[in-house]
């Protein structure tokens, strides 16, 4: 695996690192040495697929917060979608900044979201499906999100929103909870 660190510490894409003959390719997708070697969590508690029917579909902005907090691996297996991610790390010189990737069936990126980072997508091509690979078992009692569209986050999507849930599209806005925000993500 090739593993490049993008500009919010500790988020990581991951390429493949393909050994091609007459038959196409092999490569390996995780493995816990790599990981660990990057000072990555490579822990998997649980791995979800998402599908999504149509494109302009809007997943996110979704995390889990301490204890709870969660690491993520994301690949989309089928179609494309553009992955964001948002580092929530009160401690961090880039709290609140973001990076977005583009996923696709053709490039087999992944992309690695650490822990106290909000994530979410949108699709980009119809029928795409995405597998998350996630470090931590779901919380309900831990889960929160920010809203895909907050003007104070800056957040910029390819196609207009065709379908989001009602959970997503009601997640709080920055300003009314920045301060609680900022509390709930800090480590004791």
């Amino acid at each position: 695996m090739i593993f490049t660190e993008t500009a919010l510490k500790g988020a990581f894409i991951l390429d493949l690192e393909r050994r091609e003959d007459s038959r196409g390719f092999f490569a390996r997708a995780f493995c816990q040495h790599e990981f660990e070697e990057h000072g990555l969590k490579p822990v998997i508690a649980q791995a979800n697929v998402a599908y999504n029917h149509t494109k302009g579909i809007m997943r996110g902005m979704h995390f889990q917060i301490p204890p709870a907090a969660e690491t993520k691996l994301v690949r989309c297996t089928r179609g494309a979608i553009l992955d964001t991610i948002i580092d929530l790390r009160p401690e961090s010189t880039t709290y609140l900044q973001h990076i977005s990737v583009e996923l696709t069936e053709d490039n087999h990126r992944a992309l690695y979201v650490p822990e106290r980072f909000a994530h979410g997508y949108q699709v980009l091509v119809d029928e795409t499906e995405t597998s998350y690979q996630v470090g931590e078992f779901y919380s309900p009692s831990n889960e929160r999100a920010l809203r895909y569209d907050d003007p104070a986050l800056g957040l910029s999507w390819p196609l207009p929103v065709a379908v989001i849930s009602d959970k997503d599209r009601d997640a709080p806005l920055l300003e009314t909870w920045a301060e609680r925000l900022r509390e709930e993500m800090t480590f004791s």
